[in-house]
């Protein structure tokens, strides 16, 4: 599958870089990023993926985070996608911020109008590291996903749905009860129609409750003055007390005075890359 690369930055003695493709499972053409630390010029490296929030593009994070110098440090390949197909002429595909465009909430869309294309669960899991495991020099065997908000719900599922295909799991403010919450209410009933199993086979917490696999640490950082958090769209709670009583490990941090923006997840993101990287370069 043919690779066009749309740009290229030096950064902390690795490659930032940005490249398009057309994808088998979106029908549309997408860009991810990708960081080279500059250990990938001699030998392959963990990769590990980021899913970004509603609205994002693959930009959000590479240009706000900074993430580069951890991941250049442990010798991470950190690869980036958009979070939704774009340009599909869908009706109602741009009428909203969290849904459609910009909102792919991570699942395989089965309601007529989206299931051609809203398929972003399957394209994180399988096309992308298909694509990135061919492309550059990563080690297969070795790969982890962590992710925001929409992206933290969708680095949990990923995590659950598949187990022992990733290392280890991290998220921020993330989206943990969706079958419960306002924004995935929505979503869901876009992409999953009305009836609710389906909506469980996508939702953290459901899916840490038959969780049958290996051992999987998970870290959290949430924000204690996050809008979103009080205004119940992220619904922590549930899913710490379903991994408890699963005994599933979580190191939940509750962070004083910090909100749901970049600023939050560049505070923390130094721990996360060594979470990953714990589990990665073991």
């Amino acid at each position: 599958m043919a690779l066009k690369q749309i740009s290229s930055n030096k950064c902390f003695g690795g490659l930032q870089k940005v490249f398009e493709h057309d994808s088998v499972e979106l029908n549309c053409r997408m860009k991810f990023a990708v960081y080279l630390p500059p250990k990938a010029e001699t030998e392959k490296c963990p990769a590990l993926y980021w899913l970004s929030g509603l609205t994002c593009t693959e930009q959000n994070f590479i240009s706000k985070s900074g993430y580069h110098q951890a991941a250049s440090e442990h010798g991470l390949v950190v690869i980036a996608p958009d979070t939704s197909p774009r340009g599909c002429n869908i009706k109602g595909e741009d009428e909203s911020w969290d849904f459609g465009t910009g909102a792919g909430f991570y699942v395989d869309a089965t309601e007529d109008l989206w299931k051609t294309n809203y398929r972003m669960y399957s394209y994180v899991t399988e096309e992308l590291p298909q694509l990135i495991n061919a492309n550059f020099p990563v080690d297969p065997q070795r790969m982890s996903v962590f992710g925001h908000s929409m992206g933290g719900h969708g680095a949990l599922i990923c995590a659950l749905k598949n187990p022992g295909k990733y290392k280890s799991v991290s998220a921020f403010a993330p989206i943990c009860n969706p079958v419960l919450c306002p924004w995935g209410k929505k979503a869901f009933s876009g992409y999953l129609g009305t009836d609710q199993s389906k909506w469980k086979a996508y939702d953290a917490t459901y899916l840490v409750k038959s969780y049958p696999g290996s051992q999987l640490d998970i870290l959290i950082d949430q924000g204690k003055d996050d809008q979103f958090l009080l205004d119940g769209q992220l619904l922590p709670d549930n899913f710490i007390a379903a991994c408890t009583e699963k005994k599933i490990p979580v190191v939940f941090r509750l962070q004083e005075g910090y909100d749901h923006s970049y600023y939050f997840i560049a505070t923390f993101i130094t721990d996360h890359i060594r979470h990953h990287a714990k589990y990665l370069n073991a």
